[in-house]
């Protein structure tokens, strides 16, 4: 039997976006004419695939069934196309979106900009933001090419690489009243606290570790990105725990001091992860690996101090 392979790529969005509506916008077509694919599917797997429902639709059995099947179809004919593929970063003009996490866009993309002007001046970064969850980065269905940050419950289609694990320390304002050198255990429960507060279940990480050492903590504010907290700090005797090589960017401000926490909080990991179908494009892989050194030399600085 021949197959219109046009059409699996159609079935592959329309099974990770649930909806005619979100997949026709991913694949640029308009709704009628997914509408007729998808008609053109059913006659060629002969199975309904999907189900209207109140808020999208739902795959059939036989769709679920076939669904790896067909993504490592099209993944295996990707590798074999892209692999035959010269890639040169001095040359290459190409347009990657990313989703990094607020302290990925804060430590390591500048970095990783800089490095991009200097060995791949064609190569442009658009970032998307990080969301609630890995669905909403567009990763999961390949249209964003990578997430940079905590990495919680990937589906089977991710690829995740560990690139480093971050630890915390406190930022206090350098002439803080009742903190100098160093900040005790009843201090730090003692005094007011800005918290920042990224999307989803990155939030967990710093309260699990105050839980697991039974340290209290009063949040006197609350802010989105990390951005915001050198200001709050500067002009209150709060206190803002914050990752290792956010303090280091911080210190450089005369207005501000970096402590240890007065006890230890850990670390958390920072991952990075792509869809399986960008496995051996070349550029890709080439970006993996200039992300993976970039971030292999952000964190010698911890270890270095």
């Amino acid at each position: 039997m021949r197959y219109d392979l046009n059409l699996l790529p159609i079935f592959v969005a329309l099974m990770e976006e649930r909806s005619v509506t979100r997949a026709a916008e991913r694949l640029g077509m308009t709704q009628p004419a997914l509408s007729n694919a998808l008609a053109r599917l059913r006659l060629m797997l002969k199975d309904q695939l999907f189900i209207r429902e109140r808020y999208g639709i739902q795959p059939t059995a036989i769709a679920l069934e076939l669904a790896p099947q067909i993504a490592d179809a099209l993944a295996s004919l990707d590798d074999a196309v892209l692999g035959q593929q010269d890639f040169d970063p001095a040359s290459t003009e190409r347009l990657f979106t990313i989703a990094p996490n607020g302290y990925v866009e804060f430590v390591i993309v500048p970095a990783l900009v800089a490095r991009l002007a200097e060995v791949a001046p064609g190569i442009k970064l658009r970032l998307t933001p990080y969301g609630n969850d890995l669905t909403e980065t567009g990763v999961v269905s390949g249209t964003t090419a990578m997430v940079l940050g905590r990495i919680t419950d990937p589906p089977d289609n991710l690829v995740v690489q560990h690139l480093m694990d971050e630890g915390l320390e406190c930022v206090v304002r350098a002439g803080h009243p009742d903190i100098a050198e160093a900040i005790t255990r009843e201090q730090f429960e003692n005094v007011r606290h800005v918290n920042v507060v990224p999307p989803g279940r990155m939030r967990a990480g710093l309260f699990q570790a105050l839980a697991q050492n039974n340290l209290k903590r009063e949040v006197a504010l609350s802010v989105t990105n990390f951005f915001a907290v050198a200001e709050m700090i500067a002009v209150t005797d709060y206190v803002a725990t914050l990752p290792r090589l956010i303090c280091r960017r911080l210190a450089q401000d005369p207005r501000l001091r970096i402590l240890s926490a007065p006890v230890d909080l850990g670390s958390f990991p920072v991952e990075m992860a792509w869809h399986v179908r960008y496995r051996h494009d070349p550029a890709h892989r080439w970006l993996r690996g200039l992300v993976g050194q970039v971030i292999g030399e952000l964190a010698g600085e911890i270890g270095g101090t």
